[in-house]
């Protein structure tokens, strides 16, 4: 049972002059006996919570920063009246600010045997599985100086999935790459090439074009024309390791990689090229494969990403390079988004590279901290200088790690969160337009 402020409002009011004009125990009993009858029997008459029923519906994901739409239909079977105030308890972070989590109390009354829809509005403020905790109901009386409580779990999950904020770019990259495409499609015969179309000789062709039983079949000399191998496989390795838990401004190195890597799997798909994914720090986090078309591609892309959290551990590089050879048989381009930091790529990369590099295009990409570039411009104080001393060592750090990487035939993508995906769509368009992919 639960009380209301309407009982003990009355209990103040019926016990004041009792205390004032004749003090006793017996004038305070004479008082308060009728209101608490009255309020075991609005207690009895208050619908029973444990007879209602409950089912959802809505959304079952979300990208973050959206709202997601969660319907509760309550179901009331017994004879009598609801009227309750209810609970829809969600995790905290379903939702970005305090004010919003008012969503999920609410007023109702349902006739005895009818139904109501309740509307829950979630945003969620960080990527994951959002799952329902329980639903509690507090019937009042028609009184309203008491009322049954209790609790239903009823389940549910809303996925939040990564915002793709870098989309945006996607219309100017496609219409790159359709460019590339046109100027691409004549190019001369090469190993690995695919048949494109004939077209009649022209003086200055390659001879080794010539296509002779298409030419024994027409009056001219045909030769044929060839274009950018398609279904090539294109691997994203995320680094999920320490290093990938670290916040640039407000974003975790993480979310950039996972933006940068969606436009890469909009792009890559959309080229004709099937994109796995592999998210690895000790072991394998999610995996994505064989996924075809470009839609579906991204979708399975999206949904796996969504719940990933970076682990505090170092990253095993001679796990993660078994787990791409064993995932990648064949010629790939592997895309690997991990942190230029000295030690982790000098101790646990570069010794592993050989091994990628023989066999597959490798492309490392990294988020860059712009804090350190403003750090190394800083002038005018004592700590400004040492800022600066700082940043620009750092800078150098960086660049020395990413010049070896180079040395070993390693493309290198080194950029702020929000040019990132952008500068890793254009690497892949130019490895494209120079026969490496």
């Amino acid at each position: 049972m639960a009380l209301t402020g309407r009982a003990a409002l009355l209990a103040a009011l019926g016990s004041l002059p009792v205390g004032i004009l004749a003090p006793s125990w017996a004038g305070l009993l004479a008082v308060n006996s009728p209101l608490a009858l009255a309020i075991l029997c609005d207690y009895f008459l208050a619908a029973p919570v444990r007879s209602l029923r409950f089912t959802r519906s809505g959304d079952t994901s979300v990208r973050l920063g959206e709202a997601a739409e969660v319907r509760l239909t309550v179901t009331n079977p017994s004879g009598r009246r609801l009227r309750a105030r209810l609970r829809d308890a969600w995790p905290p972070s379903s939702w970005s600010s305090e004010a919003e989590q008012a969503a999920a109390h609410h007023r109702l009354s349902v006739p005895a045997g009818e139904r109501v829809r309740l509307t829950t509005y979630l945003r969620p403020s960080r990527r994951g599985d959002r799952r329902a905790e329980r639903v509690t109901v507090r019937s009042f009386g028609p009184l309203g100086l008491a009322a049954r409580q209790g609790y239903h779990r009823v389940p549910w999950t809303v996925r939040a999935l990564p915002p793709f904020t870098s989309r945006k770019h996607l219309p100017s990259r496609l219409a790159r790459l359709r460019e590339l495409d046109g100027r691409t499609s004549v190019l001369t015969r090469g190993e690995g090439t695919e048949f494109d179309s004939l077209r009649a000789y022209v003086p200055g062709d390659d001879t080794r074009s010539i296509d002779w039983r298409a030419t024994a079949r027409q009056s001219a000399v045909a030769v044929r024309t060839w274009r950018p191998e398609r279904d090539r496989h294109i691997l994203i390795v995320l680094d999920t390791g320490r290093t990938s838990a670290g916040r640039v401004g407000d974003v975790p190195r993480l979310d950039a990689a996972m933006d940068a890597a969606l436009l890469l799997t909009a792009l890559a798909a959309r080229a004709g090229d099937r994109v796995d994914l592999l998210a690895y720090d000790r072991r394998v986090k999610a995996r994505v494969r064989g996924t075809s078309g470009a839609g579906d591609a991204l979708a399975a892309v999206v949904g796996a990403m969504a719940p990933l959290e970076p682990e505090l551990v170092e990253t095993d590089a001679h796990g993660l390079c078994t787990t791409v050879l064993a995932h990648a048989p064949r010629r790939s381009l592997i895309v690997l988004l991990t942190s230029l930091d000295a030690v982790p790529v000098e101790e646990g990369l570069l010794p592993v590279l050989p091994q990628l590099t023989q066999r597959h295009t490798v492309l490392v990409a990294s988020v860059t901290d712009p804090q350190v570039e403003v750090m190394a411009r800083a002038r005018g104080t004592i700590e400004a200088v040492y800022d600066a001393a700082s940043g620009s060592r750092a800078q150098e750090q960086r660049r020395r790690t990413a010049d070896r990487l180079r040395r070993h035939g390693v493309t290198v993508v080194d950029a702020a969160p929000h040019v990132l995906a952008p500068s890793l769509a254009d690497a892949y368009l130019a490895l494209k337009a120079s026969g490496r992919l």
